[in-house]
């Protein structure tokens, strides 16, 4: 057994960081709605802060729970059963928004979208591990194919096509890492992209959001709007912002702007300094991630390493890309600093399962 070391110091600033980062972004990016809200405390804020507090318990504890526990069968199996039990009853849950995404208690809701990351990570590396020279088999293919394509089926069922995406993306990295061949991957995406595609064109308010990204000026009013509101706040930012808490674009022009669109906040706020400190954030979340899993001293921790590392920056990436209008609009949160409880507590679990994984490093 290899011996424990010390954490990962540089990783854990890097979370700390993003996530200080991130309080201070969403009370500024919500303090307009707050104020039309007549809270006498920003309510943004406090659940933000809850949240942050309820991450660093878990991260705490991730930490010092011992990451090979996740490799036990009955471990895995329980993760992934669960998280397909919450995907499918959260489907007979209130609507809101005409979507069926949280299980609501009270102030607080949960998630269970991203609960669902905790879990299919943990399954795909601990069918790495014990089937690693059986990577290009149906012995697990099929295992990995299942269990992805019935979390991102359920998931598309909320709907949410685009956490779908960054799950069925993540499930494929991890298998490309671990060996899988080109022609299982080319046969892969010969099967995904029609099935993308279908499920884009079929839904008319998808339809419209990449019709509007490939053309955002042709309705600016409609579905052109969010895309040309995030990039005059990227652009007015400049290169140092307009100053902490002087956006003008979170006054009602950008819809969503302490969650879906802070990116744009950060830069119109902090300028293209304050961006790319974001940026230079998440890579060092990627260099420390992709390290603590080259350092691992069995498979399981290596892929486990990784597969957190690609879900985290990959979703960043997405989230980053459509706030400079690389992608179409898609509600799905930059990690650690959007506003939202679900998201940021299980970014910071993710953390602390990364820190396990550092400290049992050659």
């Amino acid at each position: 057994m290899a011996r424990k070391l010390a954490f990962d110091r540089v990783l854990f600033a890097t979370v700390v960081l993003l996530v200080g980062l991130g309080l201070v972004m969403v009370y500024s990016a919500s303090a307009a709605i707050a104020r039309a809200q007549g809270a006498a405390a920003n309510p943004f804020l406090v659940k933000q802060a809850i949240a942050a507090l309820v991450g660093f318990a878990a991260m705490a504890v991730a930490m010092h729970v011992d990451y090979r526990r996740l490799r036990e069968p009955a471990v895995a199996y329980l993760l992934l059963g669960g998280a397909l039990a919450l995907l499918a009853a959260v489907l007979f849950g209130p609507e809101l928004n005409a979507t069926r995404r949280w299980f609501h208690f009270g102030h607080f809701s949960l998630q269970p979208a991203e609960l669902a990351k905790l879990a299919l990570v943990p399954f795909i590396a601990f069918q790495l591990d014990r089937k690693l020279d059986r990577v290009n088999s149906r012995e697990l293919l099929l295992p990995v194919a299942v269990a992805t394509g019935a979390m991102a089926g359920l998931i598309v069922l909320q709907p949410d096509l685009g956490t779908a995406v960054l799950l069925v993306a993540t499930a494929a990295a991890m298998l490309f890492l671990g060996g899988l061949s080109w022609r299982f991957l080319a046969a892969g995406a010969a099967v995904a992209l029609p099935v993308f595609w279908l499920l884009v064109m079929s839904v008319p308010y998808r339809r419209a959001r990449l019709f509007a990204f490939l053309e955002p000026e042709s309705d600016p009013l409609g579905s052109g709007f969010q895309a040309l509101q995030s990039l005059i706040a990227i652009g007015s930012g400049g290169l140092l912002g307009l100053g902490p808490g002087d956006s003008v674009q979170k006054l009602y022009f950008l819809p969503y702007p302490h969650s879906d669109f802070i990116y744009a906040i950060v830069a119109e706020e902090l300028g293209m300094l304050g961006a790319l400190l974001v940026l230079a954030l998440f890579g060092l979340l990627l260099w420390r991630g992709v390290r603590a899993g080259l350092r691992s001293p069995d498979p399981f921790g290596r892929y486990l390493g990784w597969g957190l590392t690609t879900v985290l920056v990959l979703q960043a990436l997405i989230n980053i890309s459509v706030a400079v209008a690389l992608l179409p609009t898609k509600g799905i949160p930059l990690p650690f600093l959007s506003y939202g409880g679900s998201s940021l507590v299980v970014s910071m679990t993710a953390c602390g399962v990364l820190l396990n994984v550092s400290q049992h490093g050659g």
